[in-house]
C-alpha cells in the first residue's frame, strides 16, 4: 500500500477530503458486501436445513414403507435366570418349550506347583537338571513348537499364548495357569511331548503329572477341567453348542444354568415396537415441521443486514450476537422452496387410506394437531399422541394408538407404510436435479452458488472501481500540491530581493 504525505505545502487534509470523495462510494460498496454476506448465510442457513430434511427422509420416509420396518416380535421366559431369549423377525408366534441340561464350559488347567524359586527368567534346563540344548517339541492341539534349555518360562508361556491358549506364571503362588480361548469341546486342549526331554519339561513346568509321585502323600498334580459343550432341548428335541448362545428358528436362546424340569417360551408380536416406532416418527416430524414454520414465519427484521468488519468494531460482542441472531432467523423467511416443501410434509400427513374396507387417517389412531386456537403460532402443524404419556398436552386422552395396534397391528402398518411412501415419492420428485438445483437437494443449491460468486465478483469490481476513484483524486491533490509548493518556493524568492 503507498504511503501518501499531503497537505504540507496546502495545509489542508487531504486525505480526510479524499475519504469524504469517496464516501459515497464506499457506503454503496460495504451494501454490495452485506448482500453477499446475506447470500451466503441463506445459503449456510438452507445447507443446515437440507441436512435435516434428508436424514428425516432416510430414516423414517424411505424406511416405514415397507412392512419389514415395523416387523418386531417379543419372547419372554418363564425363568430368566436360566436362560434368555431374543426373538428376530422371523420367530413363530406362540408358546415353546425348553430345558438346559448343560452349559458349556471352558476348559481350563491349573498346573502344578513348581521348583520353590522359580521365576519367569528360570530356565527350563535349571527345572530339570538338563542342560541338553535340544529337549524337542510340544504340541499343543495339532501345533507344535521347540524346546530348549535355555528357554525361560516367560518364554515357554508366550509360546502357549502364541499356539491359540491364555497362559501365565503367577511366581507368587508357584504355577502356570492355562485356559482355552473358546468354551466347549472345540477349545478343549492338551499337551504333548515327543522326547522324554519333553516330557520332563512338562513334569518340571507342572503342566503334566509326574509319574514317579502319582499317588504318594502329599503329591498335588496339575488339575485341569475339561470343555464341554451346552446342551438344550427345544421342544423335546436336543441342541448342542460350544458357547451358551443358540440360533434356532428364529430365535437366539442363551443358556445360562441347568434347569430342573421345562421353562416355558412365549413370542408374539412386540407392540410396543410398533408404537414407538410411530411415536418417533411423529416427535421427529413435528419437531421438523415446527422449525421449518418458525423459519418461514420469522419476522422480517427490516434494517438488520450482516455486519460489516467497520461496523463490528463500533459494537460490544453482545450487541454484535444480537444483531447477527436477528439477521439468521430472517433468512429463510417467506422462502419459496420451504413454503413448497412444508406443503409436501403437511399435505402428506392429511393423506386418508382404504385399508380392508375402512378409510383411515392419523386421527383414526388417536394422532392429531392441536386446537389452531390453543397451540403457539409456530407449532400449529405438529402432531400429538393421544396418551402419549411424554405429552403434556394430551396425555390425559385415551390411548386409541396402542389400542389399535394391539386390535389390528397389520391396519396400523400399512397405514404408515402408505404414508410414508405417499411422502417419500413426492419428497424424491422435489429434489430430482435441475437446472438450479443438485439432485437430493431441498434448495436451489446450484442457482445459489452462482448468485454468490456474481456477487463476490460484483464486490471486487466495485472496490476496484473506488481505488480508482482514490487514486485519481490523489493525483489530483498531489498536483496542486506540487503547484503550490512551487508557487510558495517562487514568492520565497522574490520576497528576497526586497528584504523579506
Amino acid at each position: 500500500m503507498a504511503i501518501r504525505i499531503a497537505g504540507m505545502a496546502s495545509g489542508m487534509d487531504t486525505e480526510a477530503m479524499v475519504q469524504d470523495l469517496v464516501k459515497a462510494y464506499k457506503t454503496k460498496g460495504a451494501n454490495y458486501t452485506k448482500k453477499q454476506k446475506r447470500a451466503e448465510q441463506k445459503q449456510d442457513a438452507w445447507k443446515d436445513l437440507n441436512k435435516k430434511i434428508k436424514s428425516f427422509t432416510n430414516k423414517y420416509a424411505a424406511n416405514m414403507q415397507y412392512s419389514s420396518y415395523y416387523a418386531s416380535k417379543k419372547t419372554t421366559v418363564s425363568d430368566e435366570t436360566k436362560a434368555s431369549v431374543v426373538s428376530s423377525d422371523g420367530a413363530v408366534n406362540g408358546s415353546q418349550t425348553l430345558e438346559v441340561l448343560d452349559t458349556a464350559k471352558t476348559a481350563y488347567l491349573t498346573g502344578a506347583k513348581v521348583k520353590a524359586g522359580t521365576t519367569k527368567d528360570t530356565t527350563i534346563g535349571s527345572l530339570i537338571g538338563n542342560a541338553s540344548s535340544d529337549l524337542g517339541k510340544i504340541k499343543v492341539n495339532g501345533q507344535s513348537f521347540d524346546i530348549t534349555a535355555d528357554m525361560k518360562v516367560s518364554e515357554f508361556v508366550s509360546r502357549l499364548n502364541t499356539a491359540g491358549l491364555t497362559a501365565s506364571f503367577d511366581e507368587g503362588n508357584g504355577r502356570i495357569f492355562v485356559s482355552a480361548k473358546k468354551s466347549g469341546t472345540e477349545g478343549d486342549f492338551s499337551f504333548e511331548s515327543t522326547t522324554s526331554g519333553g516330557d520332563d519339561a512338562l513334569v518340571a513346568l507342572g503342566l503334566k503329572a509326574d509319574p514317579d509321585k502319582v499317588g504318594t502323600e502329599g503329591y498335588e498334580g496339575p488339575v485341569k477341567l475339561p470343555g464341554s459343550d451346552a446342551r438344550i432341548k427345544l421342544n423335546g428335541a436336543e441342541f448342542t453348542s460350544s458357547s451358551n448362545t443358540f440360533s434356532i428358528n428364529g430365535l437366539t436362546i442363551t443358556a445360562k444354568a441347568k434347569t430342573e424340569g421345562q421353562l416355558s417360551i412365549t413370542t408374539d408380536t412386540d407392540y410396543d415396537a410398533i408404537y414407538d416406532k410411530v411415536k418417533s416418527f411423529i416427535k421427529d416430524y413435528s419437531s421438523l415441521i415446527n422449525e421449518m414454520t418458525k423459519l418461514y414465519n420469522a419476522p422480517a427484521n427490516k434494517g438488520y443486514d450482516p455486519l460489516t468488519d467497520e461496523e463490528k468494531e463500533a459494537l460490544s460482542d453482545s450487541e454484535i450476537k444480537k444483531w447477527e441472531d436477528k439477521v439468521s432467523e430472517s433468512l429463510l423467511r417467506r422462502d419459496g422452496n420451504l413454503s413448497s416443501l412444508s406443503s409436501i410434509l403437511r399435505n402428506s400427513m392429511s393423506q386418508t387410506f382404504d385399508i380392508d374396507g375402512k378409510t383411515y387417517s392419523l386421527s383414526s389412531f388417536g394422532i392429531n394437531t392441536l386446537s389452531y386456537f390453543t397451540a403457539p403460532e409456530d407449532e400449529r402443524n405438529a402432531f400429538h399422541i393421544d396418551g402419549d404419556p411424554d405429552d403434556d398436552e394430551t396425555s390425559g386422552n385415551a390411548d386409541k394408538l396402542k389400542a389399535a395396534i394391539a386390535a389390528n397391528p397389520g391396519a396400523v402398518t400399512e397405514f404408515f407404510s402408505k404414508l410414508a411412501k405417499n411422502m417419500y415419492s413426492k419428497l424424491q420428485e422435489f429434489s430430482k436435479s435441475s437446472s438450479t438445483r443438485s439432485y437430493g437437494s431441498f434448495y436451489d443449491d446450484k442457482q445459489m452458488k452462482e448468485d454468490i460468486t456474481k456477487a463476490e465478483s460484483k464486490v471486487t469490481k466495485w472496490d476496484d472501481y473506488v481505488k480508482s476513484i482514490e487514486d485519481r483524486y490523489y493525483k489530483q491533490f498531489s498536483k496542486m500540491e506540487s503547484a503550490m509548493a512551487t508557487l510558495n518556493s517562487q514568492q520565497n524568492y522574490i520576497a528576497g530581493f526586497f528584504g523579506g
